[in-house]
């Protein structure tokens, strides 16, 4: 018995050899069945049986369309998202409001009656209003931003393209015996199928990742493919409306504008008396306030002062203000009807004073409010362009105020207006605790370039403010304390000065400006002046930057020196 145990242990070593191999087999082939053979399970996408889903370069957004073909309908968060975050819907008056830089659009839940700027006109479908969210119809929205639509019938997805949007394209290209070809869930063959795509199929190649594309077919279904699997071709671009030049395009491309505003008050000004303003090319009189919450307008505008401008070739921007008053602005911008009431008044001014332009100067208003100012601007520069009006924005240099500075937003506003005017002052204002210029020439320069760089306003679309005024100001000593006040003055007044008391100004080279300051009853005076030295400096500054132009507050405080200077901002 013994003399056959070495055998046994033999025979047991031997089997247990093959079922070690056998193991290895198994182990080996299942590691090669799953790591290196392709996965051949099919998945469905998460979103299907999803109702009208909508897609945008391939990805899934997160709301879903309504109605189908010419019914269909579009959520308003994503075309704020995708298509123009300045489409406007307000809750009070039932408002929807979409703006480009010809058009004006106002639509209003379950009614197909719309207004384009200004003109009735019957829509097929109107917008609705489903579990809280907004619905537009998709053919004022192509006709509006030319927004190109593809709505696969079976599938029922929806794939959104913007006008101008370059779409990469491909073809799934024969295989040695394939008819299909694998769509997969993730870039990897082992990742489930999506779809198995036929040859021959065109294909939307939104992305690539490492070996794969990221691709999209008609009907919706996104996922990878292997790029030796896809033909590349030619990209298909979306259609754009064609571009039509506004009318600051036409008449002030190239040519800088050189404006000087008009300050009325109780009287009109008297063409008679104002003499020659050599270069000035655009007037802007103060005719226009905003005087109540219902967005009324007075006007104290002169069809005689238009008349004669118009005879010198100079253009008329009718000024509108909003009375410098937080509370009316508020009430006034706060709905469409008010803004409406605001901007129609200015258009039948407009035709009745032969205006060619409108400034707007909206000063003192609350921060909250500023984004209906530059809802304003965008309600107003489509009817005004139909019209062939220029629209120009006073703005502030940059800064922490509340009320002067915070509320603009410029980069909006440089969006929708023709123009910005920089007013580039009060460096040192009138209540300022310290003397200094009203307006040195590293402020203005500083200031401008932060609008340009910062907000992205095209220079161009830049007009730079000059001061025809400056401060005298005042330092006396009381009780220990300086005492700092100021009065501001025009530029004969500063002249008259100068030469009464024959004084020899100095050349700052700091503000790039001439300085004096001198004793009077016991008082330091301290001028920063405004004269020809400081206005060639602004002039060159303007045409370093290649701004649009230049604008001079106001005309009464200028001598005929100013004029011959600031003429020189034309090449």
């Amino acid at each position: 018995m013994r003399r056959n145990q070495p055998r046994r242990n033999k025979t047991r070593k031997r089997r247990f050899a093959s079922l070690l191999m056998i193991c290895l087999f198994l182990i080996g082939g299942y590691y090669l069945y799953t790591k290196t053979l392709p996965n051949s399970e099919h998945v469905e996408p998460d979103w299907k049986g999803k109702s009208s889903p909508i897609f945008v370069r391939g990805e899934l957004l997160e709301y879903s369309a309504l109605g189908t073909g010419e019914d269909l309908k579009l959520p308003l968060p994503i075309l704020q998202d995708v298509i123009d975050p300045h489409i406007r819907y307000e809750a009070e008056t039932k408002s929807i409001i979409l703006t480009t830089s010809e058009k004006l659009v106002h639509l209003t839940p379950d009614e197909k009656q719309a207004e384009i700027n200004n003109e009735i006109t019957q829509l097929r479908f109107a917008p609705e209003e489903s579990e809280g969210i907004m619905y537009l119809p998709i053919r004022v929205l192509k006709e509006l931003y030319g927004l190109d639509v593809h709505e696969d019938i079976d599938s029922g997805a929806v794939q959104l393209m913007k006008a101008g949007e370059i779409i990469p394209m491909g073809t799934v290209k024969a295989g040695k015996s394939d008819a299909t070809i694998a769509m997969r869930k993730d870039h990897s063959i082992h990742a489930p199928i999506i779809f198995d795509v036929p040859t021959g199929t065109q294909l939307r190649v939104w992305s690539t990742e490492e070996d794969w594309y990221y691709v999209q077919l008609d009907n919706g279904y996104t996922g990878y493919m292997e790029k030796n699997t896809v033909v590349m071709g030619e990209s298909r671009t979306v259609a754009t409306p064609p571009e039509v030049l506004t009318r600051a395009e036409r008449s002030w491309k190239g040519k800088p504008i050189n404006l000087v505003w008009e300050a009325v008050y109780q009287k009109k000004a008297n063409p008679a008396k104002i003499g020659e303003l050599p270069g000035v090319n655009v007037v802007s009189p103060t005719w226009f306030s905003i005087i109540d919450g219902e967005g009324n307008v007075r006007s104290q505008a002169d069809l005689d002062y238009v008349k004669w401008a118009h005879k010198k070739q100079m253009e008329v921007w009718g000024l509108l203000s909003n009375s410098f008053e937080p509370d009316i602005t508020s009430k006034a911008m706060g709905s469409f009807g008010s803004r409406m009431n605001v901007i129609n008044q200015m258009l039948q001014y407009a035709d009745l004073y032969e205006l060619d332009g409108i400034n707007l100067d909206f000063e003192n208003v609350y921060t909250k409010d500023g984004s209906n100012i530059t809802q304003f601007v965008r309600e107003l520069k489509p009817l005004a362009e139909a019209k062939g009006l220029i629209i120009s924005v006073d703005v502030t240099p940059k800064s922490k105020s509340e009320m002067w500075s915070l509320f603009l937003d410029r980069q909006a506003l440089g969006e929708a207006a023709d123009y910005l005017i920089v007013m580039a002052y009060d460096e040192h204002w009138a209540a300022s605790p310290k003397a200094g210029s009203v307006s040195s020439l590293p402020w203005v320069e500083a200031a401008l370039q932060r609008i340009i760089l910062e907000d992205k306003v095209p220079p161009e679309k830049l007009i730079m403010g000059i001061p025809m005024y400056t401060r005298i100001w005042s330092e006396e000593v009381k009780d220990g304390e300086t005492k700092v006040s100021s009065k501001a003055v025009g530029m004969d007044s500063v002249a008259d000065i100068i030469r009464t008391k024959k004084l020899k100004p100095t050349y700052l080279e700091g503000p790039k400006q001439n300085y004096v300051e001198y004793i009077e009853d016991a008082v330091l005076k301290k001028i920063w002046i405004e004269d020809e030295v400081s206005l060639k400096s602004r002039v060159e500054l303007a045409r370093s930057l290649q701004l649009g132009g230049i604008a001079s507050w106001t005309r009464n405080l200028a001598n005929e020196q100013a004029w011959k200077v600031l003429k020189s901002i034309h090449p």
